[in-house]
């Protein structure tokens, strides 16, 4: 792919948009055969690529930059992030796939979505790269400079090591959203004993060998192109083919036998029941077990979470751990929570964290062989987690 020189003025609007519609239905692989001049220098400019070989990478990061400021929570970010592609494991799938992916964010057909919402998608996303090139670069010096390595002083400095506390630590990029995934071992539930909190996407996790997911009282979990614990559990589990098409969908499938084999399908479960499952495809991380727990009762649009709910279900989870930790060899030790229900439960992450910290001292203060963890996703929330 030959590139020419990109001018220094910032891409246009006009520009932008039609790179991205011409990008939509080839999707992000066509960027490494198709020279696309105004989003490469919207990369460049915005201090994601120098605008050589990684043009590429710089414009894929570039867009999920630009996905994350329209709100990865909200209509227009998840319909974005599935029109391009820009989920895991939905870089290669194919236009119609994609297309049928965002239109249900909507909840209507893929031929209404691409003559009604679409079209503002896409010009949304536009603004939104327009709106990170208005912001300074990420590092001192021109444009362009983000490849290169900042002097003394110039910027922070990655760091994998552990940091003057002994806890593990990790220097902030210019770019929220773009950090990897940190650990911060020793945070303390009481005067006895501490958890391990990460930022991370929770399927990321390793070597921890009971997740625990927030479900509805119906056991339904998340789609799994939802962006909750839940539906990000459900697609890493799943087992794929070779060609990596999903031929079992287990967790949920061993939900819908638990519900059947208890009587109640179509019936909601009682708020903090837990219920356990296989990890299908997870156990190659070292999972063994996934604890559903039951903390979101649906009210229309929207749903209830009870932070009584959220004890309940802690203490379930470690009365079920107990109950088959000696099924295993060797015996199950450690287990990670979320902040259950303040996804799409709509409670307040510190409500959350505060209610799961009083019911884990008060399990640990029991039983004090366990390794608890706590995983968010963002730092703004371990920062306040940390500091309760």
């Amino acid at each position: 792919m030959s590139q020419e020189p990109f001018a220094s003025n910032s891409p246009t609007y006009d520009q932008l948009l039609e790179e991205l519609k011409g990008i939509r239905r080839p999707g992000l692989p066509d960027l490494r055969r198709t020279d696309r001049p105004a989003l490469r220098a919207a990369a460049v400019a915005g201090g994601f690529c120098d605008g050589s070989d990684d043009a590429p990478a710089g414009i894929e990061a570039l867009l999920r930059e630009a996905v994350r400021r329209l709100g990865e929570r909200d209509l227009l970010g998840q319909a974005a992030a599935h029109t391009f592609g820009l989920l895991p494991d939905r870089r290669g799938a194919p236009a119609h796939d994609r297309r049928k992916m965002a239109a249900a964010v909507y909840g209507v057909t893929p031929e209404r979505f691409r003559k009604q919402q679409e079209p503002q998608v896409v010009q949304q996303l536009t603004e939104a790269v327009l709106t990170i090139l208005r912001e300074p670069p990420p590092f001192p010096g021109k444009p362009g400079s983000a490849g290169q390595s900042p002097g003394p002083g110039t910027g922070p400095q990655p760091s994998g090591g552990p940091g003057p506390t002994g806890q593990s630590t990790i220097a902030r990029s210019g770019r929220a959203g773009q950090e990897p995934p940190l650990r911060v071992d020793s945070v303390p539930v009481d005067a006895r004993s501490t958890f391990t909190l990460h930022v991370s996407p929770i399927e990321l996790l390793r070597d921890i060998e009971v997740l625990v997911s927030s479900e509805n009282v119906y056991l339904e979990m998340s789609k799994t192109f939802r962006p909750t614990v839940s539906g990000a559990l459900r697609l890493a589990a799943a087992v794929r083919d070779p060609a990596g098409e999903i031929v079992d969908d287990v967790l949920a499938r061993e939900l819908a036998g638990w519900l059947r084999a208890h009587g109640r399908p179509g019936l909601p479960i009682r708020p903090g029941t837990v219920v356990p499952t296989a990890p299908g495809a997870l156990a190659a991380r070292g999972v063994r077990r996934i604890y559903h727990a039951a903390v979101a009762t649906p009210r229309d649009d929207t749903y209830e979470v009870r932070p009584e709910s959220i004890a309940r279900a802690v203490s379930a989870c470690f009365a079920l751990a107990r109950a088959e930790r000696d099924r295993y060899e060797p015996a199950l030790s450690s287990i990670c929570f979320p902040l259950l229900g303040a996804g799409r439960g709509g409670l307040a992450p510190a409500v959350s964290a505060t209610w799961l910290r009083w019911a884990i001292r008060d399990e640990l203060a029991r039983d004090a062989r366990w390794r608890v963890h706590l995983v968010v996703r963002s730092r703004e929330i371990a920062e306040a987690v940390g500091a309760l």
